[in-house]
This record gives C-alpha cells, structure tokens and sequence, in this order.
C-alpha cells in the first residue's frame, strides 16, 4: 500500500477507535476497583443512544449554543489533517503546523465557553472561567514541550520532529524524548478534563471544569461533544506515540502496530491513574500543570547540549 493511499486511510482511524479510549480506561477503572465494569463498546453505545434522542434547548440560549458542538467537531477532525501516523507524514505538512493544532484547540474551546456563558447559568460561567484559566498554561507548556523536540531536530513541523532523525547522542535523545512525552501526557490529562485535574464522571458543580460548561446539552449534542472528547485524546496521544516512534517516511508494519499498542497502553495508565490517586484540589492544579511546564524546560535545556 503506497504511502498517499495510507494517508488517506490513516485520517479514518482516529474516527473509528477514538471513542475505544475510553472504552479501555472505563474498563481499566473497573479491573482495578475489582469489578467487572462495562464493555470496552460501551462509549460507542452511548454516542448512537444519544443521536436517537430530541435535542432540548434552554429558552434563554441562541444559535451560538447549537453550532458550538459541530464546530468543536470540524476543528479536532481538521487537527487530524496535520497529524502524522506511525511514523508517516501528516496529508498536511509545513513548518509551523503545531501552532495551528494549538489554536484549532484553542477555537474548540473558545465556542464551548461562548456556549456556556450563552446558557446563563452562573454555575458554567465559573466553569468557564476555569477552563480558560487552566488553559491558558497548558498551551505554554505544549509549546515549550514542542521547542524542546524543535531544538534537536532543527525541524519545524509536526511530521518532522522526531527525535530519532537527530544527529545528537542517543544519551541526550533519550531523556529529552522521555521528559516531553510525559509532559505531554501530563497535559492530555488537564486538557481532556482526566484526573487529577478534573474528573468526568462527577456533576457537582463547584468541583468540575470541564463538565459543568457542557450540563444543558443532551441527545445529538452531548453525543458529539462526547465523539470529539475522544478525538483530542487521540491525538494527544498520538503525538507521543509519534515522538517515540522512528519516522520511516514509508508505510512500516511495526510502526503501525507499536503505534497502536503505545496509544492503548496509555489509555490504560490513564485508567490506572484514575483508579490510583484523587482529584487535585483547585488551587491544586495550577501546580500540576506547572510540574509539566518543568520537565519541559529540562528537555529545552538538555536539547541545547
């Protein structure tokens, strides 16, 4: 199968098993807590159950409040354009293309705290408000991660920057491959609303994030916002399964495979972690996210050696 055809099939995958991630780390959670837990389907379950329902609208929300979803869905599905896959070129390539995965992200979430300020409701205003605090040290940190990888690499796109096309001692690759992979983890986690940082399972207002900004959707809307959940947890793990991986520029069957099994093993340490540790307290978790935002810096300043 030639490299342009896989490309093409390689945008599809994240569509089919994204929902899969949280298949596993439910099922993770579960295994831990000595139960037998849900189905690993059961998130694809929920989506078409969903769709089936009427959608229900507050009186007091405009258009913006519908089209929020579908937006946050049209701009993670475009981040897959731009993302490589085990080890083969993004369909998009060019220098500076992790700025547009940061502000497709950032658009995501611009529509989802406009949705939630549109409701009214106090309770999503403070929720919304948390996230873009939160938000806006995550994506520094996701940046500083990204420099580090920019530095040894001299490249400056994201189906570029693997390490192992550097020219630098694999003493040096190494650590700076595994300093920013767990940054990068550690932000997945704040940036798809996981423990610690927020947990996705409650509905107490005054301790989510996340999830209180999304408490007036139901049916087809809340089944998207669920779909592109998944998608961005795709591809913050792609991207580590992509640093860790060779980039071979041609279709490669082991890469495909560890791609795959590198992605799935991390939803299940999430899952692990989730079944390990509470969540942080509030004032808790601008120091978590700054943890990433160090060992960043330590990467930056071992690619300089």
């Amino acid at each position: 199968m030639s490299v342009q055809i896989f490309k093409l099939f390689s945008i599809f995958f994240p569509l089919i098993l994204s929902p899969l991630l949280f298949g596993v780390i439910n099922k993770t959670k579960a295994f831990f807590a000595g139960r037998k837990g849900m189905s690993v389907l059961q998130p694809y379950y929920d989506i078409f159950k969903l769709i089936q329902k009427e959608n229900i609208y507050s009186q007091t929300t405009s258009s913006i409040f519908k089209i929020s979803p579908v937006i946050g869905l049209i701009c993670v599905y475009m981040a897959l354009f731009i993302m490589p896959f085990a080890g083969i070129p993004a369909i998009f390539s060019f220098k500076g293309d992790f700025i547009l995965l940061a502000y497709l992200f950032g658009l995501s979430r611009f529509f989802t705290v406009v949705a939630a300020l549109d409701t009214g409701s106090s309770f999503e205003g403070m929720g919304a408000s948390r996230e873009v605090t939160f938000s806006a040290i995550t994506e520094s940190v996701f940046f500083l991660s990204l420099i580090a990888l920019i530095l040894i690499t001299k490249e400056y796109s994201l189906s570029g920057i693997s390490p192992y096309s550097s020219e630098k001692h694999f003493s040096i690759i190494l650590p700076v491959m595994l300093l920013v992979s767990v940054a990068i983890f550690l932000i997945s986690l704040a940036e798809n609303s996981r423990i610690p940082v927020d947990d996705p399972n409650t509905h107490l207002e005054l301790t989510m994030i996340h999830e209180v900004m999304i408490l007036d959707y139901s049916s087809a809307d809340l089944a998207v916002i669920q779909y592109l959940s998944s998608i961005k947890m795709w591809i913050f793990f792609s991207i580590i399964a992509n640093i860790l991986l060779p980039h071979t520029f041609y279709v490669s069957l082991t890469n495909i495979f560890y791609f795959f099994i590198i992605i799935f093993s991390l939803a299940v340490l999430t899952g692990i972690i989730e079944s390990s540790i509470a969540r942080l307290r509030m004032l808790k978790v601008p120091q978590f996210i700054i943890g990433a935002a160090c060992l960043s810096l330590i990467a930056v300043i071992l690619a300089f050696k």
